[in-house]
């Protein structure tokens, strides 16, 4: 009994926390309504999420670990927290300045197959023939919704899926990378560190180009910049760890399906977004491809 109140409290944490991370991009879009700028309101997000990492690195950064860290490991934190959150998190943020929060999340969704074939491009590992059809099924999904949104809405909508695909690229590629990486620190202190890497690159980014002044915003977006760092950042990266340890990342992969669907009611809800039912009917494929791919994944 214990067990099964265990697995549905999961699903519930789980889906609250993808919940939570599905809406960093609809208060992102509301942020620039207040006209500002992309590195300014991912600079309020790691600015306010900064002293609860460096609370995180502290407590776990005193145990020990059964592995043996080199300082070359240090030397990777450095390098995929800044191609993994950093660089991630920048080209999504510039993305949805040319594309809907909606449109967005379907984009970043694919972010398994890319994972799947990058495994296969530099670690060898094979695809079978239902995982090539399920990534196949997720790019037709996607050429659907994103064309119809190219009809609607211009030629900027290419820009945009551009950068949110470059955004799912470097994710994927800091998933592949730091396989061998985290068991040697624990999921706990390999992130804090890793997030902590990607705050100094946005405060160094920041620095460089100074386009506006740090408090000549509006209370609205200092506001939404605490809430992006820590309902959409922080509180869903404990909730969603929380979740795969209790019911397992095959089960997590079905939960995750509801990632487009929310981002897509949130989007309507507060951005009064609307999806034409074609890009629904490609938004359903791609989470039927990511869903089959994910658990496929899993199993293996």
């Amino acid at each position: 009994m214990q067990t099964k109140r265990s697995f549905w409290y999961g699903i519930a944490i789980g889906v609250l926390g993808i919940v939570l991370f599905s809406s960093k991009a609809v208060m992102v879009k509301l942020a620039y309504n207040y006209k500002v700028d992309a590195i300014s309101i991912l600079l309020l997000r790691m600015l306010f999420s900064f002293p609860f990492y460096v609370v995180i690195a502290y407590v776990y950064g005193k145990k020990h670990s059964n592995h043996v860290v080199e300082r070359k490991d240090y030397v990777w934190i450095v390098f995929f927290g800044f191609v993994g959150y950093y660089l991630a998190s920048y080209f999504d943020f510039v993305g949805l300045t040319y594309i809907k929060a909606s449109l967005e999340r379907i984009i970043l969704f694919i972010y398994p197959t890319i994972v799947i074939l990058l495994n296969k491009l530099f670690l060898k590992q094979p695809i079978n023939k239902i995982q090539l059809g399920a990534i196949g099924l997720t790019y037709l999904g996607i050429i659907i919704a994103f064309w119809d949104e190219v009809v609607i809405s211009g030629t900027d909508t290419y820009l945009g899926g551009f950068f949110i695909l470059l955004s799912a690229i470097t994710y994927a590629s800091y998933l592949v990378g730091t396989g061998w990486l985290i068991p040697k620190f624990g999921v706990m202190k390999f992130t804090a560190y890793a997030m902590l890497v990607s705050c100094v690159c946005v405060f160094i980014h920041y620095g460089i180009i100074y386009k506006t002044n740090l408090f000549s915003f509006t209370w609205e977006v200092y506001v939404l910049g605490i809430l992006i760092a820590v309902f959409a950042t922080v509180i869903p990266s404990f909730l969603v760890s929380a979740s795969i340890k209790m019911i397992s990342s095959s089960n997590f992969a079905i939960v995750a399906g509801i990632g487009p669907i929310s981002t897509i009611i949130l989007a309507a809800v507060f951005l009064n977004e609307k999806l034409t039912l074609l890009q629904l009917f490609g938004a359903l494929i791609v989470i039927i491809g990511i869903l089959f791919v994910s658990i496929k994944k899993s199993k293996a």
